[in-house]
């Protein structure tokens, strides 16, 4: 279910916070955070994040096509590798 429009796109103060500081301060330091479900509002374009993944911390650089979308979905949790090997089977005669 998603969130109701009357309440708007979720986005932590703390971290809108961080952004507005960086860029009053003029610094492009990326920005530590464990806030996946936060919405990406157009302040965040051009910042760069370090999103935790729930073992280690992926760089996100923020761009206006993921304006909307949550900071978790550019920082996977789950690596793929693959469906497995394709084993040529030998039918032996007996």
């Amino acid at each position: 279910m998603s969130r109701s429009s009357i309440k708007g796109p979720y986005v932590d103060a703390k971290l809108l916070g961080k952004v507005t500081k960086q860029q009053t301060s003029g610094i492009k330091k990326p920005i530590q955070t464990w806030a996946r479900n936060c919405s990406i509002p157009p302040e965040f374009v051009g910042h760069t994040f370090l999103v935790h993944n729930g073992r280690v911390f992926k760089e996100v650089f923020v761009s206006e096509a993921m304006v909307g979308h949550k900071l978790g979905e550019f920082s996977l949790t789950r690596t793929f590798h693959g469906h497995g090997k394709i084993v040529k089977r030998v039918l032996s005669k007996t």
